[in-house]
């Protein structure tokens, strides 16, 4: 856009008659870096480009939490109002171009969380490195029966936010992890399918880190042979299998057929399951099985039962607007599911959501599943 000319009377002398230079219309093509401060700092950096047929293209970095860029799903400048949203992360900033194009003054969006973000254009001179992304670590071999060759158990830190596992440089991780999710996540059940625990198993919260005695990325089967192996060895777990009658939820197909994309994943990539707020979830090269599982593990109060039939892994996002009912496993890590809304935002319950996004259907039953019956458990010793 160009700034508004304005015209004065010229003289009649041909030497002292000027032509008034046009503005230069502001520009957001550049590198762009600022700092958000969440309890650490944060650095981000914006790398904008033209898009082909118009307006602007971005990258988007957070080089102190991972190395890779991510698309920005949109980007806009409107006079000196710079938007940009990235969809994956639930994220949008607002913010305000200055006269002289340097910097962007604005805040940044991630669900209900606001902070301010002000960029500055960075120069050859000032811009930050950005680390390069590790190399690829490649599956482990199928026929591998792995151990973990280290492993050490500490105590989660009072206070901390959060839990999960994940695979990162070649190690196994969990945070704020009680004994009913690391059995879960072993054996792929519900905490009801744990019969007889004692209370310390629903209490006491570890953050684990270990090794595997084998080259290359074990696939989630692999992982799980080596969290059952900990289990026993560390935690001294004994139980014996049985089975019970319970309330579940089953998941089967909605009439239309499942709306969920094919992933373009290999099998031996790592899947994903990821909340970016309660509620928000993204799923990545994962079968219907595995999603059932994931489900009872971070959401539902019950076992989830898969009865699709389905056997292909998918890429989707699933919104809803969560009852009190679920996310119980990430209560005392700082989860406060919200109180209901009647905005007409607000996205649908869960079953709704699931039917209407996903072209599934989850329901109540009553049906026999496995249960195991702890015989003997003992708390780690500190290392």
């Amino acid at each position: 856009m160009l700034a508004p000319i304005l015209l004065g009377l010229i003289s009649a002398s041909p030497l002292s008659a000027q032509t008034p230079a046009a503005a230069t219309a502001p520009d957001l093509t550049g590198t762009w870096q600022g700092t958000l401060h969440v309890g650490q700092d944060l650095r981000t950096v914006l790398k904008v480009s033209k898009a082909d047929g118009g307006g602007y293209k971005a990258d988007f970095y957070s080089i102190d939490q991972a190395p890779q860029p991510f698309p920005v799903t949109k980007i806009t400048l409107d006079g000196s109002a710079v938007k940009y949203s990235i969809s994956a992360f639930d994220l949008k900033y607002e913010g305000k171009l200055s006269a002289d194009g340097k910097t962007i003054e604005g805040t940044s969006t991630q669900a209900a969380n606001s902070l301010p973000l002000v960029f500055t254009r960075a120069t050859p001179e000032t811009e930050w490195s950005i680390p390069k992304p590790p190399p690829p670590v490649p599956p482990m071999a199928a026929d591998t029966n792995p151990n973990f060759e280290v492993a050490t158990i500490k105590p989660s830190k009072p206070g901390a936010q959060g839990k999960g596992f994940t695979f990162r440089g070649g190690h196994f991780m969990t945070f704020n992890t009680d004994l009913n999710d690391l059995i879960a996540f072993a054996y792929g059940l519900h905490p009801k399918q744990i019969i007889d625990a004692p209370a310390w198993f629903a209490t006491d919260l570890f953050d684990i880190e270990a090794k595997p005695d084998a080259e290359g990325r074990p696939s989630m089967k692999q992982m799980s042979v080596m969290a059952q192996k900990l289990l026993e060895d560390r935690f001294q777990l004994k139980f014996h299998h049985d089975k019970r009658e319970l309330s579940v939820y089953v998941i089967s197909v909605a009439s239309g057929g499942p709306k969920m994309t094919k992933t373009a994943s290999a099998p031996t990539d790592t899947p994903a399951f990821f909340f970016r707020a309660l509620g928000d979830l993204t799923v990545r090269n994962q079968n219907m099985t595995d999603f059932a599982t994931w489900m009872q593990n971070g959401v539902m109060d019950r076992p989830v039962v898969d009865q699709t039939g389905l056997t292909d892994r998918y890429d989707f996002q699933l919104k809803w607007t969560p009852d009190e009912s679920q996310f119980a496993a990430f209560r005392g890590v700082g989860a406060v599911v919200p109180p209901p809304t009647d905005s007409a935002t607000a996205p649908p319950l869960l079953y709704t959501a699931i039917t209407e996004q996903l072209g599934l259907k989850m329901g109540p039953a009553k049906v026999p599943v496995g249960v195991i019956v702890i015989d003997h458990a003992e708390k780690p010793s500190a290392n």
